[in-house]
């Protein structure tokens, strides 16, 4: 299948972080003639610390399941006057996974995204880095906020002291467990067999929470001849491939991935 020719991108963020961080990915591709959006998940409107002076009272939130997220998203695409290009980071990325199997999207992008059910997560650093935020035998009526030493080894590992710390008070947001189980559950189940738009797959080499290898059995995972599904690995980008001071390496890769579609 291929794309339309949409002007349209609609950016989906991940879990832990505000949706404010693809500004300059907006203003990127905004150059390059699109209309974008990056529209907060439910109840996470404002600014990094709006949103984390909340916790830890922000019983709303704490409430968001996935289900919620991607029907979110799906309602606000409804309003769009085309089908849009879906670029989505992290959890964002299944979010724009599920909004492709649902025929919500003109072309798609999963940048390092968390896999569907059926994708076995086991690699060690997924474990070590995301295990705190499924809540296990915690309040799910309480946020999680990612720590500063998560933060280190989930996202930034590699940067220096003073941009970890920097990009943690510009990005990090509490999150919902209930959020974070969804990807476990029946609502991240994807049909792999079924017709789809075009649909690039994006690595990070150094990623330590959604690993290459993890992001590359996702990939392998669509199994329609007919249907258009890419692979790119950038060895050096860590988990903050959305604020990494290079991103337009990366946005530029999927900027002419778009046009060839």
């Amino acid at each position: 299948m291929k794309a339309s020719q949409s002007k349209t991108i609609v950016f989906v963020t991940g879990a832990f972080v505000t949706n404010l961080g693809w500004e300059p990915w907006q203003r990127y591709f905004e150059s390059k003639g699109y209309t974008t959006y990056a529209p907060a998940w439910p109840n996470k409107e404002g600014t990094a610390k709006e949103v984390r002076d909340r916790k830890p009272h922000d019983l709303a939130l704490a409430k968001t399941s996935l289900k919620q997220v991607v029907d979110h998203y799906a309602g606000f695409i409804a309003t769009l006057p085309e089908k849009p290009i879906i670029i989505g980071h992290s959890l964002g990325g299944l979010v724009t996974q599920l909004l492709v199997s649902r025929g919500l999207a003109a072309g798609a992008v999963a940048l390092q995204s968390v896999p569907p059910l059926g994708v076995i997560p086991y690699e060690f650093s997924f474990l070590k880095a995301g295990w705190r935020s499924l809540g296990l035998f915690t309040s799910l009526d309480k946020t999680y906020l990612m720590s500063f030493k998560t933060w280190q080894y989930a996202f930034t590992n590699g940067m220096s002291l003073a941009d970890q710390k920097a990009a943690y008070e510009a990005n990090t947001i509490p999150e919902s467990k209930r959020a974070s189980r969804g990807a476990l559950t029946l609502t991240a189940k994807i049909d792999f067999s079924k017709p789809h738009v075009p649909l690039l797959f994006v690595a990070g080499g150094k990623d330590n929470i959604l690993p290459a290898s993890l992001n590359k059995r996702n990939f392998k995972r669509y199994s329609d001849k007919n249907s258009v599904t890419d692979w790119k690995e950038f060895p050096e980008n860590n988990h903050f491939v959305v604020g990494l001071p290079d991103y337009e390496t990366t946005a530029g890769y999927i900027y002419n991935w778009i046009q060839q579609q």
